[in-house]
């Protein structure tokens, strides 16, 4: 059975062709009361006829039947035949559902009148009697309330589907957007540990190639050192990825504390860096973002510093706990003829990672040379006044 609406709803000119030979049918239930009875057909076909197209063309299609219904009226009173109520009138009522479920409410009305002028013509000119009158008025007042009420179902139908529709493309969308994001935080993660840890291993390494010879002390420590930095590089992988299976809100990270800043400077030291520091306030009961951020800007920083910071680079960090917010500071200068490289344009995707994590945090962070030559990152960190309350 509901393949077969399902079918009939496929075919709505099929439908309404049949719908228009069933009206057809009926009328001819009154051809052996009337004189003329091919006349009589032939008005009925007439009239019947725009049914057809009552869904493809419902305006034309309601306005045709009424006036072909007027010329029918006319020729049955010319016909002296005054109580025969001429072909159409049931056609009538379906126009006006039609109208009402397919077109707009003034559209409707006016075809009403059009109905009520009808009715008026068919009970002056032809005499109709009042039983038939009442009845028909019946018929267009029920095809009325029942298009509005389907009409009214079929629009909160239309409405939900809609929601729908909306609905699952917002689900779709903030799924794309959350895979995104969490992407980019695992490469901003990924980087900020690789690149520091690859960019020490590398300077290291360079160093113990040119001492191996001539200082194989100093090349034992460069080793000593390299193989100290993959090791660190190894548990900061490990300490990230389970960092990125969690939620940094509900676990405490005490590890990217003050000792943790002061393990990057003695590894960039080591690495041929000269870097000093300086950590005012209270910065080891930081929550854990705010931590890992700091962390994060600091090694960053300095890897960058290590990298383009031309001959004998030297770096200054300072961090500091203000009331609401943490700032941390790094400038990088370097001795000798060549010049601080732009770190925004040879550092790839550090920088860019820096400002997608103070971002994330809503904090700010600004990067660009000073007056004097030397390059600074600085950022500002919004701390929950909650943290101060402790």
């Amino acid at each position: 059975m509901r393949r077969f609406s399902e079918w009939l709803r496929d075919r709505p000119f099929g439908v309404d062709c049949a719908l228009a030979v069933s009206l057809f049918l009926i009328e001819l239930t009154a051809v052996a009361a009337v004189r003329q009875p091919l006349v009589y057909v032939a008005m009925a076909v007439a009239v019947s006829t725009p049914i057809a197209w009552r869904r493809r063309y419902p305006v034309a299609a309601a306005w045709t039947a009424l006036a072909l219904g007027q010329v029918a009226t006319l020729m049955v009173w010319a016909s002296e035949e005054p109580r025969t109520l001429p072909p159409g009138q049931l056609g009538f009522v379906v126009m006006l559902y039609t109208l009402a479920v397919y077109t707009d409410r003034r559209t409707t009305l006016l075809f009403a009148l059009g109905l009520a002028a009808d009715i008026v013509v068919v009970r002056l000119v032809l005499g109709s009697d009042w039983t038939s009158t009442i009845f028909f008025v019946l018929l267009y007042a029920l095809a009325y309330i029942t298009a509005e009420f389907l009409g009214t179902r079929r629009a909160y139908v239309m409405e939900v589907r809609a929601r729908l529709a909306v609905a699952e493309s917002d689900r779709d969308r903030r799924a794309v957007d959350a895979v995104s994001a969490e992407r980019t935080r695992i490469a901003r993660e990924l980087h900020d540990v690789v690149a520091h840890a690859v960019s020490v291993m590398i300077v290291q390494a360079d160093g113990a190639s040119y001492a191996l010879r001539s200082d194989p002390d100093r090349a034992e420590a460069a080793l000593a050192n390299i193989s100290a930095t993959g090791r660190t590089a190894l548990t900061e992988l490990r300490r990230t990825v389970s960092l990125l299976r969690t939620d940094d809100s509900s676990e405490s990270h005490p590890e990217y504390g003050t000792a943790a800043l002061a393990k990057i400077v003695e590894m960039m030291r080591a690495a041929g860096l000269r870097v000093s520091i300086e950590q005012t306030g209270e910065l080891d009961d930081l929550p854990p973002a705010v931590s890992l951020g700091v962390h994060r800007l600091v090694q960053e920083s300095l890897t960058n510093v290590l990298r383009h910071g031309g001959e004998r680079p030297r770096a200054a960090v300072a961090v500091r706990r203000e009331p609401g917010a943490v700032t941390v500071s790094v400038v990088n200068s370097s001795e000798g003829d060549s010049p601080v490289r732009d770190i925004h344009e040879s550092s790839g995707f550090g920088v860019i990672g820096m400002r997608e994590r103070v971002a994330v945090l809503g904090g700010e962070l600004r990067a660009g040379p000073l007056p004097d030559g030397r390059w600074r990152v600085a950022a500002t960190l919004p701390v929950d006044q909650v943290a101060f309350d402790r």
